[in-house]
């Protein structure tokens, strides 16, 4: 079998080379590929600052930092792993409901190929047509969603699609097992005081951050195990979930809440879930200081493909 891996940055600096995630190599291929890092630089839902478009760029490139094993999981990837960083899938700036269009034609043979997506966007409207390709190579699927907001909002000046809205399409287009589906994170002022009760109406299980603060990281991360299941499981997660103080890149950043070293060990405690396919999210480069959002939005994603690997382990 033909392994892609990441270049060796003990044969080849850094700083050299096409930025790829992690420098894997850049194949818009298929075949003999376990996962594939897949851009799409969309913020045609953004709905107060913008630039979410370069979030994918901005996380690539950092990505250059990081080392090929995971000391917490003790998983080296790449022994188990063949990637690649496909490139970005095709969007049409200005006009959402096109590149909805073309994010779901684009992901689906990627998806139809067993291959497991680990996607850079963008803004949150973009998990939409992700689980609507996803809805046609698997079915209905759990959401675990971390995040300030639940995106859960009907329309937006009207209209139907923007980052406030992809869960309740979704949940109207019927791509979710909403008896395992979890929100977590959820904070910061409100349009009303019937803010929380909409997601909850819908059946997601809502997490706020004033929760999680009563119950403590360990029990918060039994809790997601108990009601994700072994249900399959699509793992959303928006940059704003961690404090601004840990990642000030990004579109509507909300105070009071996790630490970038807290979000980690969430991630990893959830290793033995039954994933198929992760995304991150709102990653915004023109306001992240010294590129700190990027750089734990690149560590997320290393998180991801350690899990996917940790997997692959336990079946040898």
């Amino acid at each position: 079998m033909n392994k892609y891996k990441p270049k060796d940055p003990l044969k080849s600096p850094r700083f050299s080379g096409v930025k790829t995630f992690m420098r894997l190599p850049h194949k818009q291929t298929t075949e003999n590929v376990d996962f594939a890092v897949i851009g799409i630089p969309s913020d045609a839902g953004a709905s107060f600052r913008t630039g979410q478009r370069e979030g994918p760029a901005a996380i690539r490139k950092v990505s250059a930092l990081l080392r090929h094993h995971n000391p917490i999981l003790n998983i080296s990837p790449y022994e188990y792993l063949s990637g690649i960083d496909f490139g970005d899938l095709p969007v049409v700036p200005g006009y959402i409901e096109e590149t909805y269009k073309r994010i779901e034609e684009s992901l689906l043979s990627i998806v139809d190929a067993g291959v497991t997506p680990i996607l850079l966007g963008g803004d949150h409207a973009i998990t939409l047509p992700i689980l609507r390709a996803i809805n046609k190579k698997h079915g209905p699927v759990a959401l675990l969603h971390f995040d300030a907001h639940s995106d859960t909002s009907d329309e937006y000046f009207g209209l139907p699609y923007n980052h406030g809205t992809p869960f309740a399409r979704a949940v109207e287009e019927k791509l979710l097992l909403l008896e395992h589906s979890i929100q977590v994170g959820l904070r910061g002022s409100t349009y009303s005081d019937k803010h929380l009760e909409i997601p909850k109406s819908m059946g997601f299980d809502v997490i706020t951050m004033e929760t999680i603060q009563e119950m403590g990281i360990e029990k918060l991360i039994q809790h997601i195990i108990e009601r994700v299941g072994d249900a399959k499981v699509f793992l959303s997660f928006d940059i704003d979930f961690v404090d601004p103080a840990f990642a000030p890149g990004t579109g509507t950043p909300e105070v009071g809440g996790v630490t970038s070293g807290e979000a980690m060990k969430i991630i990893r405690g959830l290793k033995d879930l039954n994933y198929i396919g992760f995304d991150i999210v709102e990653v915004l480069p023109s306001f992240d200081a010294g590129e700190i959002t990027a750089l734990l939005a690149a560590n997320i994603a290393f998180e991801f493909i350690s899990i996917i690997a940790y997997n692959k382990s336990k079946k040898k």
